[in-house]
């Protein structure tokens, strides 16, 4: 009787498994057509924008090394592209992705001073980038990238919508590839909680329509 008990909570569980794994393929699944990508109601935007963006002067990020705390502090990037690092000297960070700074550190600190190290880095502030609003927002312009800004708060930044905007017909034109890329985005379904918030990257280029009606 207490095998029997056992299966039948076994069984519920991998139910329950199967129908979480489900509603997760629902929510990520993003429908891309000719070089356009539709953010709907369910849909997670994140699986189309996210990227590595490359860092540059002035930009600040940390790094942390496992267990080392005397190795790990917040830099900002000289206007040489480069930042002083502990033990290992000049790193050059123009350029580079937050990964290839990682593995560049951890490689040079392990080739002569540390047996296995764990290195990781996070974006505190693009400086060096930017992202640009028009169309129908208060304050047209270009804004400096913060750490995981989205386009809620772009647009925050710009002084918010005009009484003309088309507020579920915004887009987000990015160069991806080397092809530019466009993502319609329905921020009035964000704001009302009904849609997940848009992360932006560096060059994003938000646009928001007059409303036809």
């Amino acid at each position: 009787m207490i095998q029997s008990f056992r299966n039948h909570i076994q069984t519920a569980l991998l139910l329950i498994l199967c129908a979480a794994t489900v509603n997760l393929g629902a929510c990520v699944y993003m429908r891309e057509r000719g070089g356009e990508a539709s953010v709907k109601r369910g849909d997670q935007p994140a699986d189309i924008v996210s990227s590595s963006a490359t860092l540059g002067a002035e930009d600040v990020f940390e790094v942390r090394v496992f267990q080392e705390p005397s190795l790990s502090s917040v830099y900002r990037v000289s206007s040489a592209g480069s930042i002083s690092f502990p033990l290992i000297g000049e790193v050059v960070i123009e350029g580079k992705t937050p990964s290839q700074i990682e593995t560049e550190i951890r490689e040079r600190l392990e080739k002569d001073f540390l047996q296995k190290a764990y290195v990781s880095v996070f974006v505190k502030e693009f400086n060096s980038k930017k992202v640009f609003v028009f169309g129908q927002v208060q304050k047209p312009g270009t804004f400096r990238l913060e750490e995981k800004m989205s386009i809620i708060q772009a647009i925050t930044l710009a002084g918010g919508f005009t009484n003309l905007a088309a507020k579920n017909s915004v887009s987000i034109t990015r160069i991806v590839n080397g092809s530019e890329t466009r993502i319609t985005v329905e921020v009035d379904e964000i704001w009302k909680g009904r849609q997940s918030n848009v992360p932006l990257k560096p060059g994003d280029i938000i646009f928001v329509p007059e409303t036809l009606f």
